[in-house]
């Protein structure tokens, strides 16, 4: 988008047609609930007043999947044209790319650069590749008895709740949506209430690219009314959720009282970032903490918020981060110059701003920002905030901020290191920068996290899995291991 101005963008964004009403069984549903307004957090300004849903609604969206799994054509496609049509629906979204980067900046306040070149990238490939993938899986058959056959296969699970957060609105919904879909499965999204508009869009998108009515239906409404009854819902046989490990617990509870649906959950973290002296490069490490802490404004489940440097490099990693905070530059998220753009919304803002001044309590050191920007444009702004002399029992240290503040802890030697790094609650991801080969193979090992990245951070392809160990949450999207979530295991066993 860099090469688009900001008064075009400007222009752009007010003709949107912004999506209104439910997609269910292949069409807009209106809805008998009252509506609900989406609040832009750029400019505190409603961008449009959408459908809310209530339990019936869940129900409708429930049983156009339930009846598409069922009797429809979709799990019975040959494994081939279901991957045509995943295909089909990258296309189309490569097509309204410039559309969908422009409305999920709208909705959550991401930097319309890294709407359109991160986050469209990554929903892109994620139909790309389950696409792809979809007639190259094999089932088993194991060597038995030369009087016997056995066979194992591996077929759709069922309906799909797939509930996601507004962080990356239509990158995580992908994560869900494209391998559940691969596998012959029928999906119910639930979008989150900030970032509704860009998932209605993608509902559109999929029945135009030609995915059978019923195949993949979005309902928008609150956690608690419309996610819950997703999660109670007995015809849901597969619940996967990405967001906080308060509202992971409870889906796990619907599961318990309801028909023990399995629950697959990616949860928080507050990841550790360790910089030992003998890292290859001292400047990238730093110029990557940062950009890792900043980017999308804090607002990642993988940010690495803890920084473990080594005490003898502190002062020179912290100083550079610093610097980059300060020379960050927060504004208008349909900017393409913009590299930092609003939090989601007041709520969220006033929660951050909550831990900064708790950080200030406990005695850390307020090393740069902490205080809200741009208050004129009425949006939810929030400089870049660095804290040091963080010590592993303060709450800057255990628990997750989900914005743009840094937390930064010195050690002396390895152990202690990993000592800190493992002293949470959670265990998504980590990351270590060493150059030397033994110490990243112990290190990484010793590490409970999902992932570990050495000497870089936020990296990968949909070849690898993601995921989180601890009450960062269980199974995996991306890699072929997403298929596991949406299939069961059958054993047939053939006397000859």
């Amino acid at each position: 988008m860099a090469h688009l101005a900001h008064d075009d963008l400007l222009r752009r964004a007010k003709d949107l047609d912004l999506p209104t009403r439910h997609h269910i069984d292949g069409a807009d549903e209106p809805g008998a609930g009252p509506a609900f307004a989406v609040v832009s957090p750029r400019d505190g300004q409603v961008l449009a007043e959408i459908a809310d849903a209530r339990p019936a609604e869940v129900d409708l969206a429930v049983a156009a999947a339930r009846r598409a799994f069922d009797s429809g054509p979709w799990p019975r496609l040959a494994p081939v044209d279901r991957g045509r049509i995943l295909l089909r629906i990258a296309e189309l979204l490569e097509e309204q790319r410039k559309t969908l980067a422009l409305t999920i900046s709208l909705e959550m306040g991401k930097p319309i650069t890294d709407a359109h070149d991160i986050e469209l990238r990554a929903a892109i490939n994620t139909f790309r590749w389950y696409g792809q993938l979809a007639d190259k899986l094999t089932d088993e058959s194991p060597h038995t008895a030369p009087d016997t056959l056995a066979l194992i296969t591996r077929e759709p699970a069922g309906v799909v709740g797939a509930v996601v957060p507004w962080n990356f609105p239509l990158t995580l919904a992908s994560w869900k949506i494209a391998p559940a879909l691969a596998a012959g499965c029928t999906v119910v999204l639930k979008p989150s209430e900030n970032s509704p508009l860009s998932a209605l869009l993608l509902g559109r998108l999929a029945t135009e690219a030609g995915l059978p009515p019923g195949v993949l239906n979005v309902v928008t409404g609150d956690g608690p009314v419309a996610g819950r009854a997703l999660g109670l819902h007995p015809d849901v046989d597969v619940l996967a959720f990405t967001g906080s490990t308060a509202v992971g617990r409870h889906f796990l509870r619907y599961a318990a009282d309801s028909n023990l649906k399995r629950v697959w959950l990616e949860l928080g973290g507050k990841s550790p970032n360790i910089i030992l002296p003998d890292a290859p490069d001292l400047e990238k490490a730093a110029a990557t903490a940062a950009w890792g802490i900043f980017f999308n404004q804090g607002e990642m489940c993988t940010a690495p918020s803890r920084l473990l440097v080594h005490s003898s490099v502190a002062e020179r990693v912290t100083e550079a981060i610093v610097a980059r905070a300060r020379a960050l530059r927060v504004g208008d998220p349909l900017d393409p110059a913009t590299e930092m753009g609003a939090l989601v919304g007041q709520g969220h803002l006033d929660r951050v701003l909550g831990h900064v001044a708790t950080g200030r309590e406990e005695g850390a050191r307020l090393l740069t920002g902490g205080t809200r920007t741009l208050t004129d444009t009425g949006g939810c702004f929030l400089q870049p905030t660095v804290f040091d002399q963080v010590t592993p029992g303060m709450r800057l240290a255990r628990e997750e901020i989900f914005g743009p503040v840094l937390s930064v802890l010195t050690f002396d030697d390895l152990d202690e290191a990993v000592r800190l790094a493992n002293a949470t609650e959670y265990g998504l991801a980590a990351g270590l920068w060493t150059s030397d080969l033994s110490t990243a193979h112990r290190v990484s090992r010793a590490l409970k996290a999902g992932t570990v990245w050495v000497n870089c951070y936020e990296e990968g392809d949909l070849t690898v899995p993601f995921g989180g160990m601890k009450q960062s949450g269980n199974g995996r999207d991306k890699s072929v291991h997403a298929i596991e979530k949406y299939t069961e295991l059958k054993t047939v066993w053939i006397q000859l």
